[in-house]
């Protein structure tokens, strides 16, 4: 309970907690009152409570102004200030945990609730789980994703790598995704946002029109067989056009061993990996 109390007059007088950007210092209180919670006292937790919301709505305030500057074209510079800035060292032996930096493109980026999933799972289906952001980042930044390109992720979910990609780079970004609900839910996003570059489509990875694509973004959305007619349709692409598969999770293997593919980029194991095709 004393802990509590303490805390508590920390945040009071702590003035980096009000910076506008003090978003990390926010969060950073916000776990550490939330640790404290089950050992309070009833009116402690409503002083608690009241922290609480002033820090929460000191973040929104935050998100908000930054969603402004993406809507009105400048945001790219200021994200990416931020995503340096407030880079943390994520565990080595777990490459999909989720950073501070995760924290802030989820407040960012305007996702309603979506709906239930209508789409049931098959064996060679994924469970979807969204790109961590330090790894879209990078795999945007080492594809060396630019003007001209079409960046196609499938297995889009959500939309988190067409629409950082929408904002960081002059790139056309298209998510494809089975869920109509994940769709809906990245279509309005993009909209919020302003991204004429981002639009999503609701189709079948195997049967999507994939001809515009120069580079192609896998977090494991499916294996097996569908894994292998989609890798198979990039081939034949890739026949006819240079292209650039980007891979993350378990993926990565079966694209590395995939003779029509090399390795272009040189990052660490745990990261997303970059490849180009090559003539047969």
């Amino acid at each position: 309970m004393e802990r509590l109390r303490a805390l508590l007059a920390q945040i009071e007088h702590d003035p980096a907690l009000a910076r506008p950007d003090g978003v990390p210092a926010r969060l950073d209180a916000l776990d550490r009152i939330d640790a404290c919670l089950p050992h309070a006292a009833a009116d402690l937790r409503q002083a608690a409570q009241a922290a609480v919301d002033r820090l929460e709505a000191l973040n929104a305030a935050f998100y908000g102004d930054l969603r402004e500057d993406i809507r009105s074209g400048r945001g790219a510079a200021r994200l990416l200030h931020y995503a340096t800035a407030w880079a943390r060292e994520a565990p080595a032996h777990d490459p999909q945990a989720y950073d501070l930096l995760d924290e802030l493109i989820a407040g960012v980026l305007p996702f309603a609730e979506p709906q239930a999933p209508q789409i049931a799972l098959t064996p060679d289906m994924v469970f979807y789980q969204p790109t961590p952001a330090r790894h879209a980042l990078t795999m945007i930044r080492d594809s060396g994703l630019a003007a001209g390109d079409v960046l196609v992720d499938l297995g889009s979910g959500l939309g988190h790598v067409p629409l950082l990609a929408a904002i960081c780079t002059e790139a056309e970004t298209v998510g494809i995704e089975l869920e109509p609900a994940y769709v809906a839910c990245a279509r309005q996003a993009a909209l919020a946002l302003n991204l004429a570059n981002a639009r999503f489509v609701e189709a079948d990875a195997r049967h999507a029109d994939l001809a515009s694509g120069t580079v192609f973004y896998l977090y494991t959305p499916f294996k097996g067989a569908i894994l292998a007619e989609v890798l198979q349709r990039l081939r034949e692409h890739a026949a006819r056009r240079a292209i650039r598969v980007c891979g993350f999770g378990p993926c990565t293997a079966t694209l590395a061993a995939q003779p029509w593919l090399v390795r272009q980029d040189v990052g660490d194991a745990y990261g997303p990996a970059v490849f180009r095709s090559v003539a047969a």
